[in-house]
């Protein structure tokens, strides 16, 4: 007990100051976190009177109209599809497209590693009418062959465009930590006789799970919650997302004032990225921080 004593480090004014901010920090993001869930579960009426008292009772019978008046599960069933879609095309394409870029050396690799890092200069939300002039322009020329459409109001195609936004900032990250690997794991596998593919499947990809799982992780925040892309390329409300049924509701709420289906709505977006965030907590930090080899 003597030994630990002395090698706790005392106290300074600026470790303090550091706590301090960091509890600040804490409670501005928790505080209104529970206040959302609270307000969820609280009765009407009980919105006009001091918003932050607790609930009387705790009032589920907002979530299920929000679920089934404001049509809320078949909006989360659409960001399930297009975010499980998306982030399917994002691993097949930016997984292999990194080791290469990474590992090997050709001609037009330079150009492939300026590409990618020019387009993490890109923002989204400047792009979104030129994508969707691009893809109406093509359905018109569906449209006078088959008199019907295809790129807009298409899930898949969401799914897509989402893949194609943030394939540069997860090619830049598995890239980075493609090359922190040393070289003796492939010559290993290349010396037992295994090609590319495999030497990349069975040995490159399992090393670099962190890091893949901190990818999913951030591109999963990233689909579920994005509102602008899905709102401009869908237009039919059986098919708007989570994000865009959400602030439709919002928008419905304000003349029939129902708050606590409001704030069930949000917990109803809120979940899924809580409940994920939770699960890879310690995945997702290994990920940011963990080298290619252990000494």
């Amino acid at each position: 007990m003597d030994h630990k004593k002395k090698n706790r480090k005392p106290l300074t004014v600026s470790k303090i100051l550091v706590y301090i901010c960091l509890i600040f920090l804490a409670l501005v993001i928790v505080v209104p976190v529970l206040w959302v869930f609270l307000a969820s579960v609280k009765q009407n009426s009980e919105f006009y009177g001091n918003p932050w008292a607790l609930p009387e009772k705790l009032y589920f019978q907002n979530f299920a109209d929000a679920w089934q008046k404001a049509s809320m599960g078949s909006y989360m069933l659409n960001s399930v599809i297009v975010t499980a879609l998306g982030i399917f095309l994002l691993i097949i394409i930016s997984l292999p497209a990194s080791y290469v870029l990474s590992r090997f050396k050709f001609r037009t690799g330079k150009f492939w590693n300026v590409l990618f890092m020019a387009g993490l200069f890109i923002n989204v939300s400047y792009i979104v009418v030129p994508i969707f002039l691009m893809l109406n322009e093509w359905d018109k020329f569906i449209r006078q062959l088959t008199s019907g459409t295809f790129f807009l109001n298409n899930l898949f195609i969401l799914a897509l465009v989402y893949t194609a936004t943030a394939l540069p900032f997860t090619v830049y990250l598995l890239s980075g930590y493609f090359r922190t690997l040393a070289k003796d794991y492939e010559e290993a596998a290349y010396v037992d006789g295994a090609n590319y593919f495999t030497t990349m499947v069975k040995i490159i990809f399992p090393m670099a799970k962190p890091s893949i799982i901190t990818v999913i992780l951030f591109n999963f925040l990233a689909f579920w919650n994005e509102y602008i892309i899905s709102m401009t390329l869908l237009t039919k409300p059986e098919l708007k997302t989570l994000p865009v049924g959400l602030m439709n509701l919002m928008a419905a709420q304000k003349s029939a004032v129902e708050y606590g289906q409001m704030y069930a709505g949000l917990v109803i977006v809120m979940l899924p990225t809580l409940s994920l965030y939770i699960c890879v907590q310690k995945k997702l930090t290994q990920g940011m921080t963990l080298g290619g080899l252990k000494g």
